[in-house]
Order: structure tokens, then sequence, then C-alpha cells
């Protein structure tokens, strides 16, 4: 490891960042141990721990315990098609993907109230939906709606939405529309448990709205993916709107 000595630990999670990207060290190589790190760069184990907790948020790095500190191997991404809401075929069709599912019933909260337009309270089927690769959690989906459309067989068979689930697709009964909403944020604590990921690391937010012909909200979903492991593709349209030309 080369280049200027940094003394605070940021400068320090640059220095190191820096190396990681341009490939210095290499993915799966073992970072030397904290103690050396930190004679190396004249600072605390304290310090040093800081800088190395600044990558273990971003995913660039892992601490195994018991071994040490270790680049992480760059992991596949993943695809969600926006307009259709779901994950791309090939994406869903990875025999390493995995799905879980998990159904309950739950009163609505303020924020299903306004998201699902129903009153305080309503019964709400809930999905949770999580996607693993090799164990490894990469996009998680919590998917709600109202207990009257829910599919057959719901809470206890939840293999009658397996398929859908598998590409975090709309759930409940075929929609006229769906509205996505997409943004970056920081991870709740829930979802950073779910996902395995640190606060500092960025998700890709989007939340889904789908409503049938007559205006009714069918199903709304909450969707959160760790920033690096996941492509969102959103097509547009062009719409001319054809008039007569005034003479």
């Amino acid at each position: 490891m080369t280049g200027s000595v940094p003394s605070r630990h940021h400068d320090i999670a640059d220095h190191l960042r820096h190396q990681i990207t341009t490939g210095s060290i290499k993915p799966g190589e073992r970072l030397p141990s904290e103690a050396g790190l930190a004679a190396r760069y004249s600072v605390s184990t304290v310090t040093l721990r800081r800088a190395l907790a600044v990558l273990q948020g971003e995913g660039l790095v892992e601490k195994i315990h018991g071994k040490g500190n270790y680049v992480h191997h760059p992991r596949r991404k993943i695809m969600y098609v926006g307009g259709w809401g779901t994950l791309d075929p090939w994406t869903a069709a990875e025999p390493t993907l995995r799905i879980t599912v998990r159904s309950t019933t739950v009163p609505a909260s303020v924020h299903l109230t306004t998201l699902l337009k129903v009153p305080t309270g309503s019964p709400l089927a809930e999905y949770t939906c999580l996607s693993l690769e090799q164990g490894a959690p990469q996009g998680l989906a919590r998917i709600y709606i109202p207990r009257d459309l829910a599919p057959a067989g719901f809470p206890d068979d939840d293999s009658v939405c397996q398929e859908a689930a598998t590409r975090f697709a709309v759930l409940g009964p075929s929609p006229a529309t769906i509205r996505e909403t997409v943004c970056s944020r920081s991870p709740t604590p829930d979802e950073a448990s779910a996902l395995r990921i640190g606060n500092n690391m960025a998700v890709l937010a989007i939340t889904r709205i789908a409503t049938d012909a007559t205006g009714r909200v069918v199903e709304a979903a909450l969707l959160a993916f760790p920033g690096d492991r996941v492509d969102a593709v959103f097509t547009a349209h062009d719409v001319f709107n054809e008039r007569p030309l005034q003479g």
C-alpha cells in the first residue's frame, strides 16, 4: 500500500477505498490486521476501526469474526423494470436467486391509509418478499393488498403468489395503471437489518401503486434495494398531441 499517510478516519477510508476500487487490493483479499493498519496510518485502533466501519457500511469490506477484514467480491446486479413493476425475467429466472415469502394480516397504518386510500385500521394482506442470491439479500418488497382482494388461500397458502413474488410483481388483481415513485435514501432500521447493510449505504426505494379501471387502489408496494446491487430501467414513450393546424 503506497501514497501519503492520512490522519483521520475519513481520510483513511478514502485511501483504502481508492486502493480497493482501483484494484490495488483485490476482491477477496484480506486486509492487514487492524493493529498493523493503525500503525501504518499512525492512528489509534479506535480511529482505524471507524474508518473500516465506513467501508463496511458501503459494502466494500466485510469483517469476518476471528479472521479479519476482507474486500468484498463485487456482486452481480439485479434489474428492476419500471413501468412493469417487476424484476426482469432473466433476473427472476436465475437459479441462484431465491425468494422467501411471508404473509400475514395487518391493520392499515396512517402511511398505508394514504397510499391505499382506505380507512385507518382496515385489514390488509401483507406479503414480505426477500430475494437472496447465494444467501446474500438482494432486495426487499413489502406488498399490501386490501383484505377483500387478497388471493384465494391467503394467508395459509403462499404458493398462489409464489410465481409473482419471484418477480416482485403485482400480486393482486391485474391493474389498469401502475405508478412508481423512486428515490435514493438511507435505509430504515428494518431494511438495514433485512438487507444486512450499514446505515451509511443508500438504498433505491420504490413506492409502487397499482390502480384498477375504476380508480380503486388494489395494491401498494414498498420496495428497497441496496444501491450497489440493482439497476432500475424505465422506458419513456413520446406522446404526440395532434391538433389540426389553424388556418
